[in-house]
């Protein structure tokens, strides 16, 4: 039992420490603004998940995002792009994770996938238009876009962005799922002995 903790606890440390590596090698996808940036620092988070269950994907999402407010700091002094980046995790990995846990397939990780995929895009947009995006505003004196211009960057830059955010990830992760998809499964059971 006291085995099986300090491994959760390992395991959770160096899945953070690899996606906030991850997450340090971002880009931004040039018909978006800038601030909108890919990364693929949710697939550790979601390796967690899967072999040790939803708080270990919260966990690293809590942790990367942690670190790297610590190593790069935030222009507003208020880590709310970290907050931003958080949730946005947490909106993708949380439904992965409990379709895949009904439909426990490749094909049910991959319909998990999607649904995160569209649970982010859309939660995320309706976050920044009513949080997000005011406090940004609000913490670094911009003017604030309010109505009809705060609608059109969401409709036409978070909204698509997070689609095709949504869509690398699910790539790359159903790419490594295919290499370790068994070691996974091993991992997992050795965790939930």
């Amino acid at each position: 039992m006291k085995n099986n903790k300090l491994r959760r606890m390992i395991a959770i440390g160096m899945l953070s420490s690899i996606a906030f590596l991850l997450h340090l090698i971002n880009f931004p996808i040039p018909p978006f603004p800038n601030f909108l940036e890919v990364d693929f620092g949710d697939i550790p988070a979601l390796v967690a998940m899967i072999i040790m269950g939803p708080l270990a994907g919260i966990l690293v999402e809590l942790l990367k995002n942690v670190i790297d407010w610590v190593y790069t700091g935030s222009p507003t002094g208020v880590p709310v792009g970290h907050m931003a980046n958080f949730v946005t995790g947490l909106l993708f990995i949380l439904p992965t994770y409990f379709v895949y846990k009904k439909l426990s397939t490749k094909k049910g990780l991959g319909i998990g996938l999607v649904v995160g995929t569209i649970s982010m895009a859309v939660g995320m947009s309706v976050l920044n238009y009513f949080v997000f995006m005011p406090m940004y505003n609000y913490f670094l004196n911009m003017p604030v876009e309010t109505g009809a211009a705060l609608r059109a960057t969401i409709v036409a830059g978070v909204l698509p962005f997070n689609i095709i955010k949504g869509v690398l990830v699910t790539i790359v992760f159903l790419l490594l799922f295919n290499v370790m998809g068994k070691w996974m499964t091993k991992e997992r059971r050795s965790f939930q002995a």
